[in-house]
């Protein structure tokens, strides 16, 4: 017998109602905030961004693809990684069946990381994924976005990620022995893993010119983890002690049939 609260059908249906109410506004609530996103300033960049594709060099312009709008995920993958972060991965698994739909409606999804183009078409490979990714290694964008920092950086306890200045250094003992694993499935230690940072931003190519329109980090990347909105609606929600999930090539138990 379950330790669930139970009750009978009318009951169930009485306060999914009211529940629908909360949920009705908590949609309205997100309406408001994408709208207020679209309002924000746009930022023209200057800089000469320079990236390697699987297609050649590129400028920022370039990774549009034509198009007039680009969203870029901040890929956490190192130039001292062996293998992308395992959450990143599990975002991307998310939205690479996405990146048509996008390029359809005008806009154009890249994800972007430090490493070296040859470790990140690798990768891909591996993962059998299929959205463009760029590798900005030599270039400031990473760290002008604030999801790169070098080891003096990190070491200085001065760090600016999400809009703020943090200290990123773990205390003694702190890091885990699940923590040392996570940073250890990446090929590197923990202070080496998050010297990158996972993040989403957003740039508009009006004219000629390209702008900054929007970015997000930490848990403002959480929406787009399309995992967790299934887990959300589940029975049990997230359920989670810690990092449970795994690359998808990694688990245990194949999760569809062959």
């Amino acid at each position: 017998m379950t330790d669930h609260r139970t009750g009978t059908r009318e009951e169930w249906l009485a306060a999914r109602l009211e529940l629908l109410e909360a949920e009705k506004e908590l949609t309205r609530r997100g309406d408001e905030l994408a709208r207020r996103r679209q309002e924000l300033p746009w930022v023209r960049i200057d800089k000469d961004y320079r990236f390697e594709t699987s297609e050649g060099a590129a400028s920022l312009a370039d990774l549009f693809a034509g198009r007039s709008q680009l969203l870029v995920y901040h890929f956490m993958f190192g130039p001292e990684y062996t293998a992308g972060c395992p959450s990143c991965s599990a975002i991307a698994d998310g939205f690479d069946g996405s990146v048509v739909h996008l390029a359809n409606h005008d806009v154009t999804l890249c994800a972007v990381s430090e490493a070296p183009i040859a470790k990140l078409e690798t990768y891909k490979q591996r993962m059998g994924w299929h959205f463009p990714w760029a590798s900005s290694f030599g270039s400031d964008f990473n760290y002008d976005f604030h999801t790169s920092r070098t080891e003096e950086q990190w070491q200085s306890g001065a760090v600016e990620y999400n809009f703020r200045t943090t200290d990123m250094r773990p205390s003694e003992g702190e890091v885990s022995p699940e923590l040392a694993e996570v940073a250890s499935s990446t090929g590197t230690d923990w202070a080496t893993y998050t010297r990158q940072g996972p993040g989403v931003s957003a740039f508009a190519l009006d004219d000629g010119a390209v702008y900054h329109t929007y970015s997000a980090y930490a848990r403002g990347v959480d929406g787009l983890w399309g995992m967790y909105q299934w887990l959300d609606r589940a029975p049990l929600g997230r359920n989670e002690t810690g990092f449970w999930w795994r690359r998808h090539d990694e688990y245990d138990t194949p999760t569809v049939a062959e």
